[in-house]
């Protein structure tokens, strides 16, 4: 008998709102999502709440109480559950499976909504959560860190930590919509506000040169928290991020080529080396740094650009040094480019750079040159 073949396209579309005072009832913004999805009948709705969040907004759970009692007719509040937030919250599979109890318990169906609030740990832990109940019940993510509104969140991707490798269980399920809002940024400690802004740095350096100039002449006003260029950053690294996955081809990432990983061979490593005392985006940085050193050494970009990379990381705050004492600890940092390998399948890629603006995979890595290029960053930190 011949085989049976049948190929299928299915449709996606998300979108990512920008708002200010979201559970403030005189925004009708979140109910408005909603009530696009069902109009005119009452949406069951269980909230995820990073506790870093409902600690600094402490009028946070009463305010979601407050809206969803104001909207009734279209929102039904049925429970607002506090999660510790930060990569525990991906390492450690109980809280999962809160989330799903939390599901099942509260009859969280395919046309309800989990409402996930926080970090990008915590979104992706949630994320994952709701992927797998019922084989996918509805997400909306509302980021309240400058990476997840800026990257991690607008993505189409959830995971947790297993084996101590990073995002070793996920799904690619796209949220039913995203919802930044500008409040949740005032509180977060100097070095969240920060951290997210390597992966602005990251996206510009491989799709976008004048973006990465913008990022230069505004570094100063980043650095001490002037909200305007945060917010201009944070929505083109968002729209770049998000049109990369609509036209690159390849949006649940069946290849083995994946840009946006540009720097993170190395800062996944360098979390799980450091008990994730780093931030996410604190090791891009080192990642990027990284590799933008290696590219130089092997001849892809000029001694000029690298010194105006690295100085526009350092002129935002960030520390590029690589935490590798000893030859085991050298061993064990490259050990992530084997590991980044395995998570993507094939055969290895990493992306680097030929200018800034400019990418270009490359399949094999010089190891010898690799522990060179950490030496020599090493060095140039010293120097400043």
């Amino acid at each position: 008998m011949r085989p049976i073949a049948q190929s299928f396209s299915v449709p996606y579309e998300y979108k990512l709102h920008f708002t200010k005072d979201l559970f403030n009832v005189g925004n009708p913004l979140f109910k408005d999502i909603l009530n696009a999805y069902k109009t005119n009948e009452s949406i069951k709705l269980l909230f995820i709440i990073d506790d870093g969040v409902s600690e600094n907004h402490r009028d946070l759970l009463n305010a979601i109480v407050a809206y969803c009692r104001s909207y009734r007719q279209h929102l039904e509040h049925t429970e607002s559950i506090v999660i510790k937030g930060g990569e525990h919250c991906k390492n450690e599979h109980q809280e999962v499976e809160r989330v799903l109890k939390a599901i099942n318990d509260r009859h969280i169906d395919r046309h309800s909504f989990v409402i996930a609030i926080g970090g990008g740990a915590l979104i992706d832990m949630v994320g994952y959560a709701a992927a797998i109940a019922h084989r996918g019940v509805k997400l909306i993510r509302i980021p309240t860190t400058v990476l997840s509104q800026n990257d991690s969140a607008v993505g189409v991707k959830n995971s947790i930590n297993l084996f101590e490798k990073k995002n070793f269980l996920g799904t690619f399920a796209p949220p039913y919509a995203i919802i930044n809002d500008i409040d949740f940024l005032s509180t977060l400690e100097q070095r969240d506000w920060i951290a997210g802004v390597a992966e602005a740095i990251k996206v510009s350096l491989i799709k976008d040169k004048t973006f990465f100039e913008d990022i230069e002449n505004n570094a100063n006003g980043l650095h001490v928290r002037e909200m305007e260029p945060m917010q201009n950053l944070i929505y083109r690294c968002a729209e770049i991020h998000m049109h990369h996955i609509a036209q690159g081809g390849d949006p649940f990432e069946s290849g083995s080529s994946r840009p946006l990983d540009f720097g993170h061979w190395a800062a996944h490593k360098l979390e799980q080396m450091s008990n994730y005392g780093l931030r996410h985006g604190e090791a891009v940085a080192k990642g990027i740094a990284l590799d933008v050193t290696y590219a130089y050494l092997i001849g892809m970009i000029s001694e000029k650009i690298l010194k105006r990379i690295l100085d526009l990381m350092e002129r935002i705050g960030f520390d590029l040094h690589i935490p590798v004492d000893s030859n085991q600890e050298m061993d064990e940092l490259l050990l992530g480019l084997k590991e980044f390998q395995e998570h993507l399948g094939g055969e290895l890629c990493i992306t680097l750079i030929t200018d800034i603006g400019k990418q270009q995979n490359v399949n094999t890595i010089d190891l010898e040159v690799m522990k060179s290029a950490v030496n020599h960053l090493n060095t140039l930190c010293q120097l400043t």
